[in-house]
């Protein structure tokens, strides 16, 4: 268990056979840069086959909420479904902090996913909620889980290459025309430390950078060339990191990356034998289970600094700064290629602020696996780790079902007709034993009636050494009849061509009634109506 967040944490928690005592420095970075690598693009095709389906059907739009939803995969069964929260007016923003002379794009998103960690308490023994595999594949169940979700907020905007000239080195007084060996970038290179305030740049409003709102902006080591990005991940009490991607010699975008906590959004999970699926449920005033209204004093949106380590590690492993070497990096490149052109979402693409939220997904859900279900670490405060897990409890709804009575299927729709003539077929048994044959019939030939029979029936010619050896021939198409010793009730078994009472001198009349058994009376029934229907 960690704090969120818990760079170290994550490290340690990832499955490679490379151990650390093999490769002590480098074998938790090395396992989760493929870990990133893997998930982020994974969750980005299927985010852009998504995209690429809006326009084939022509349903693209330029509202955000309207746009395809960000995704993920957790353990490669269940799928995750993000949602867009705080929506901004695009053309609203960038009409705000666009000077006189350009046009500045600004595209400010949000993106809210579950908490990873209820996935693990749904399946925790303590919690003793069934499991699909355990009912035979029939079972599955809902929860709604009062936890914050993990946000993330892409605000980006583009620039002039003019306007960038304070947070590039190589354009610093100082530093313009000397030729620059970057390899050793940052640590071999004179940048004023902290507390230092670097030189005011044109969207400091917009980014909040200066002293005015406690955050130094980011310092690039040099423009990066055509479809190329650079990464700035270092910093004092950096709270995000920043993206500087290029379109074209004069055209840039600059990206801020931060993560938060929303108090504003329960997690909805939902698990069957084939798979689950959970869900950030944010911004619904009727959600009695937002975390916000289990825990009241909550502050929403609290930036959680230490996953600025987390998002280092993703981007380097994303190729988010090969443009520092014009590395020219293919996801870079795609990048680059969404950058808004006009002061509003374009229908037909996704923008670079939407595309790098939903790359960074996998980074929340990483970032959640293990972490508090409550928006604080309420430990030591001195480790971001607890050797030994601890329970930790949280408001939820449960809705499961251990049984299906239905199909499941169109195609099983056809056993509703059966269902139908076996109900008919019952209702016809019912009338039938209730209004014609009023009571029970004893059935002569179960096993265990027939075997009374035939122990009980005198020696017939017609099995002649049928003893031992079973009847064959001739001897298998005798008919044989039940008959009856009225006078000693005694039943058993004859072969003739007819069947016929014995001792019928001893009828009565049919006004004369006599106690008989059930047996007989069965008997009786059977043998004077076999000439009527049933």
């Amino acid at each position: 268990m960690s704090s969120f967040g818990s760079n170290p944490y994550i490290k340690s928690q990832c499955k490679t056979p490379i151990s650390p005592d093999v490769d002590p420095q480098f074998s938790g970075s090395t396992c989760i840069a493929i870990a990133h690598n893997g998930q982020a693009y994974h969750n980005y095709m299927q985010y852009l086959s998504n995209w690429t389906t809006s326009i084939a059907r022509g349903t693209g739009s330029d509202k955000l909420s309207q746009r395809p939803l960000p995704l993920g995969m957790l353990y490669d069964n269940t799928t995750i479904e993000g949602s867009w929260i705080h929506v901004e007016n695009v053309t609203e923003a960038s009409q705000k902090y666009s000077p006189e002379d350009y046009k500045r794009v600004v595209v400010n998103v949000t993106m809210a996913m579950p908490h990873a960690g209820v996935f693990a308490a749904t399946r925790d023994p303590i919690n003793n909620i069934m499991q699909p595999q355990d009912l035979n594949g029939l079972g599955e169940y809902i929860v709604q889980a009062s936890v914050p979700s993990p946000v993330t907020n892409v605000l980006c905007a583009t620039m002039r290459k003019k306007e960038l000239e304070p947070m590039v080195y190589t354009e610093w007084p100082r530093i313009k025309g000397s030729a620059t060996n970057l390899t050793g970038w940052p640590k071999d290179f004179a940048i004023p430390q902290w507390p230092g305030w670097l030189n005011s740049t044109p969207v400091d409003d917009l980014f909040g950078f200066g002293e005015k709102y406690g955050r130094r902006h980011p310092v690039f080591a040099k423009y990066p060339i055509d479809y190329n990005t650079i990464l700035n991940h270092t910093g004092w009490f950096t709270d995000s990191i920043y993206i500087l991607a290029s379109s074209s010699p004069e055209d840039f975008a600059l990206c801020s990356l931060r993560v938060s906590l929303a108090t504003d959004c329960s997690t909805r999970h939902h698990a069957s034998v084939s798979g689950g699926s959970m869900s950030a449920h944010c911004e619904d005033p009727t959600d009695d289970l937002a975390y916000g209204k289990s825990y009241t004093n909550a502050t929403d949106g609290v930036i959680q600094k230490d996953w600025s380590a987390v998002a280092t590690d993703w981007a380097m492993a994303l190729s988010l700064n090969a443009g520092i070497s014009d590395g020219a990096a293919s996801n870079a490149r795609l990048l680059s290629q969404l950058i808004p052109k006009t002061q509003a979402l374009d229908p037909s693409l996704p923008s670079i602020a939407e595309a790098l939220a939903v790359l960074s997904g996998n980074t929340l859900l990483l970032s959640t696996t293990g972490s508090p279900f409550i928006h604080f670490w309420n430990y030591s405060t001195t480790v971001t780790t607890l050797k030994e897990p601890q329970y930790q409890g949280f408001r939820a709804t449960l809705r499961s079902k251990d049984y299906a009575s239905g199909g499941t299927q169109k195609w099983q729709g056809i056993f509703y007709v059966v269902l139908f003539l076996t109900f008919a077929t019952n209702v016809f048994c019912l009338v039938y034993f209730i209004f014609i044959r009023r009571g029970f019939v004893n059935d002569f030939i179960e096993p265990q009636n027939l075997f009374s029979l035939s122990l009980n029936s005198p020696p017939s010619k017609a099995l002649a050494g049928a003893c031992g050896g079973g009847p064959e021939g001739e001897q298998l198409l005798m008919n044989w009849y039940v008959k009856l010793d009225r006078n000693r009730e005694h039943f058993f078994i004859v072969n003739g061509t007819s069947p016929s009472l014995i001792n019928r001198r001893a009828k009565r009349p049919k006004d004369f009634e006599m106690d008989t058994s059930p047996t007989v009376q069965t008997y009786t029934k059977l043998s004077s109506r076999h000439s009527n229907f049933l």
